[in-house]
This record gives C-alpha cells, sequence and structure tokens, in this order.
C-alpha cells in the first residue's frame, strides 16, 4: 500500500479500482482463531477492552450470489486487546436458517434485499419465510453478547468463544419473531435512574400504519421502560436518535407495495418507492411522563444514520446523514456495478427542531460524501464537538469509503487520514481513553480491506489528530468482507 501522504498528493480524480474494491466483497467462510503477529506500530498499552464487528460473511450460497450484500448470513468478529497483544476471532452467527442452507448446500430462503431462491418467480411466490440473518450490528449488554437483526429478535451469542447460544427474548420482553431493532443507544446517565447508564433501543412493525415499540434496558439487561407508538404510513426506519428526554425517529417518505414480493417478483427491499415530493415526518417522542408525541415536518429526503442529537432550551439539534433520495435496489444490476456517478452522496446534516412552533431548519454542515458516524459515548445524546465517520477520500462526488474524518461541528475544521488507493474503511469506533480529559481523547479504530494484499487490517488512529497516520496496523491473515456495525466494550474476552 503506498503512503497516505504520497497519495493525497497525487491529481488522479478516482481514488480507487473498481476491481479492487470488488474483491472486498468477496465470501470468507473460513472461521479463524488466532493471536495477530503480524503488526506495524505500536499498540497502545492503555487500549483494553474487545471491538465486536458484524456484517455479512457469506456473499453466496453454495456458490450461489446473493442479490445485495444486506441479505448475507451474519459473521461476528472480536478482537481482544490485552496488555499490549490482540486477539483474533471470527464465528458464523448460527441461525437456524444458516444451519438449514449449510446442511442443504444450497439456498433455501429469499432475501430482503432481492435475492431469490433458484427456480424463478413460480419458486418464490407466496413464499414470506424471511430468515433470521443476524448481520447487523453486535453489542455487549447485560452480560450478553448479542447479534441483531432489525426485523427479528437477537441472537445470544457466548462473547469468549462466539459460540451461538440461541434466539434471545430478553428474559421475556420479546414475543417468538418479535422485532429489535439494531441500532440500539446508550443513555450514559439515564436521568430516570439516577445517573446510571441505560440502552434504549426500538421495534418497528410496520403496515398501512406502523407500530414502533421503545425500550429502555438497565445495567442488567432488565426492562425499566416500554412504551408503544403509532404514527400512519409505512414507516422505513433503520436508526433513531436520543437526547435525556427524547427519542426522535426520521420517517423516510417512501411507500410500500407487497405485491412484487408476495407474487415472487421482487424482494421486499425492493417494493419500497422513495417519495420525492413528500415531506420527511420527524417523530419526537418524550421518553418520560405522558407528554404527547410531536410531529414535525421537513423537505425530502432519506436517513439511515443519525450521528448524534441533543437538547438547547425548546430546540432538538440532530445531525445526521442524509441522501437526497433512497436508491431502488435494481433487480437486473449487480450490486457491485453500482454507478457512484449516478448517485448523490450522503452528507452531514444539522436539523434543529423547534418544538414551540413545529417547525424544522436543515442545514448541510459537511459536503464530503460520509456513512457511519460516530462520537463519544459519554456525549450520546448531548452537546459534543467532535463526530468520527468513514468518508470518501476526494472532498466531493460519491465513491467508496476510503477515508476516516474527524468532523468539529463547532468549527467546521475536518481531518482526514485516507486508505486510498488499496484500502476501504469500515464504521469507525470511538473508544475513549481510561484517563482522558478531553472529548477527542482516544482512539479510532476501523477495519480497512486491503485490495492489493486480500487481506484485511484493523487500524488504530490517535482521535487527537488523525493526520499523524496509523498508530499500529494490524495486519490479518486473510480477508473479512464489508461489515455493518459494531461496538466496543473495556471488558477483554
Amino acid at each position: 500500500m503506498i503512503a497516505t501522504e504520497q497519495f493525497l498528493e497525487s491529481k488522479s480524480s478516482l481514488s480507487y479500482d473498481r476491481e479492487g474494491w470488488k474483491r472486498g466483497y468477496q465470501s470468507q467462510p473460513n472461521e479463524y482463531d488466532y493471536w495477530i503477529e503480524d503488526i506495524e506500530g505500536e499498540i497502545p498499552p492503555a487500549l483494553n477492552g474487545t471491538l465486536f464487528r458484524n456484517g455479512p460473511g457469506l456473499l453466496d450460497i453454495n456458490g450461489q450470489p446473493l442479490h445485495h450484500p444486506f441479505d448475507g448470513d451474519g459473521m461476528i468478529c472480536a478482537i481482544a486487546f490485552n496488555q499490549g497483544r490482540v486477539h483474533f476471532r471470527n464465528r458464523f452467527v448460527r441461525t437456524e436458517g444458516f444451519l438449514k442452507e449449510q446442511e442443504a448446500g444450497k439456498m433455501l430462503y429469499r432475501g430482503v434485499f432481492g435475492t431469490q431462491k433458484p427456480g424463478g418467480w413460480l419458486a418464490n411466490a407466496f413464499d414470506i419465510d424471511i430468515k433470521n440473518i443476524a448481520n447487523t450490528n453486535v453489542i455487549y449488554w447485560g452480560g450478553k453478547l448479542l447479534a441483531l437483526w432489525e426485523a427479528a429478535e437477537p441472537y445470544r451469542l457466548d462473547p469468549k468463544t462466539l459460540d451461538t447460544l440461541g434466539k434471545d427474548t430478553l428474559d421475556g420482553i420479546l414475543a417468538e419473531g418479535e422485532a429489535f431493532g439494531a441500532h440500539p443507544w446508550i443513555d450514559p446517565s439515564c436521568n430516570q435512574d439516577g445517573g446510571a447508564s441505560c440502552l434504549v433501543n426500538f421495534a418497528i412493525k410496520p403496515g398501512f400504519s406502523t407500530k414502533i415499540t421503545i425500550y429502555e434496558l438497565d445495567e442488567a439487561g432488565t426492562l425499566k421502560r416500554g412504551k408503544c407508538h403509532t404514527v400512519p404510513g409505512f414507516a422505513f426506519i433503520h436508526d433513531f436518535a436520543i437526547t435525556p428526554n427524547y427519542c426522535i425517529f426520521f420517517q423516510n417518505p417512501v411507500t410500500y407495495n407487497p405485491f412484487p414480493f408476495l407474487l415472487g417478483l421482487k424482494g421486499a427491499g425492493q417494493c419500497v418507492d422513495f417519495q420525492p415530493n413528500a415531506p420527511t415526518r420527524i417523530l419526537v417522542i418524550p421518553r418520560h411522563g405522558n407528554k404527547q408525541m410531536q410531529v414535525l415536518e421537513s423537505e425530502a429526503g432519506f436517513i439511515f444514520h443519525h450521528g448524534n442529537a441533543f437538547e438547547q432550551g425548546e430546540q432538538i439539534c440532530v445531525d445526521s446523514i442524509c441522501y437526497e433520495s433512497l436508491t431502488q435496489v435494481d433487480s437486473e444490476i449487480d450490486y457491485r456495478d453500482v454507478d457512484f456517478d449516478a448517485i448523490a452522496p450522503g452528507q452531514l446534516f444539522r436539523f434543529t427542531l423547534n418544538l414551540a412552533d413545529a417547525t424544522v431548519q436543515r442545514q448541510r454542515l459537511l459536503e464530503r460524501s460520509c456513512e457511519f458516524p460516530c462520537v463519544h459515548p459519554d456525549h450520546v445524546g448531548r452537546p459534543y464537538r467532535y463526530v468520527y465517520m468513514g468518508v470518501a477520500h476526494n472532498p466531493t462526488g460519491n465513491a467508496p469509503l476510503q477515508a476516516i474524518a474527524k468532523f468539529d461541528v463547532t468549527t467546521g475544521e475536518e481531518q482526514i487520514w485516507s486508505a486510498a488507493p488499496h484500502g476501504f474503511v469500515s464504521e469507525p469506533i470511538f473508544v475513549p481513553h481510561p484517563e482522558a480529559n478531553r472529548e477527542d481523547e482516544g482512539w479510532v479504530l476501523t477495519l480497512v480491506y486491503d485490495s492489493s494484499h486480500h487481506r484485511s487490517d484493523v487500524v488504530i488512529l490517535d482521535s487527537r489528530d488523525l493526520r499523524v497516520g496509523a498508530i499500529a496496523r494490524l495486519h490479518l491473515k486473510h480477508h473479512i468482507p464489508y461489515g455493518l456495525h459494531g461496538s466496543w466494550t473495556s471488558t477483554v474476552f
């Protein structure tokens, strides 16, 4: 991999090789368990804990390719830092569907995002048995390691071995098959629990009207509060935001026609249509007390992920990655042949919600294409200054994520560490220094796919200044397919 500094000075308009990027979507069918010995740089001695990552590990079933990576079976990676040594382990989540397909040696299930069983529409018509792929996020909470997929209940894993222990109803909170979202937030100091932290999550049950259930679990994993709300219309909501007093949901302007899915012609996700002339509805739901939900409207756009939110008097600021529209999953085009130039990039916006007069102001904070925002965990739901994101190498246009950005929402200053041209980054995870006294004191961890060697690296960055380059680069013996989300725990497993 050429030096980042050298590449940054080059005049090339394209920062990546498409064929190299495509190789990151090859399946990783193998499971590993080893100490990482191939290391550049020095691992900070104060960095101790476990990074868990989740994402699709199989992009094909016995040679038959999936139509979209989001349909791939979940594979958990555990990267444990312990006194300067690092251990890697990965295991597939052995869901019921995964085990059945591995035994059969062929595809048995349709996927939400367009993967169809062999045999054409007749083989898929009226088959609505979608497997729980447990591939979106993973979190250690209340003594449990949970693999999350937003359309069903979590799968519980052994945090030391990553062995699958089975479906988990969270001690009876969930009914069989009931959803538990893949984007929980941890309130670092809940004002209803004496300042203790709590996990806040939601579940969506869409239809002609949509039911949103909010769960708040204490540090032991016990349900402390639960509320249900019904909103008119179909809701496609992947993430939400929290403040000490509110949960905020952006109801993207989309409609859903189930008939092509039922007739075996399309996946469910391909039946969602963006409505550019309809507003985005912003649902502001009080977390405590008996106050009613407030609904505000903003111009059309599509949001998968929120960076953070905080209260300012009668206002709530929500910083989110917003797209001009939802890109339709084309049933005829391979997802690896996406035309980046034809798709508007996701960009960082601030939505200022004025609860007193029910108005919304929208301001673009960063033009660079970006995704997967994260902040210091103690500033979740609170005023903050720094957000870290995966971004494109070039400051304008759309492209794969090849760099990590630190963005100062107060001053607008941007710092970039780039892995271009051969490297492609995953979601950054911010880990505070155990003795930090500044918001940005700690490390940023990310998995980087190195297409020049067809392997992945664990990269450690100094969160105070990304421009100094990687503190350490830990070379894995193999590649990890592009993943989705993960989390950090200070417990070493």
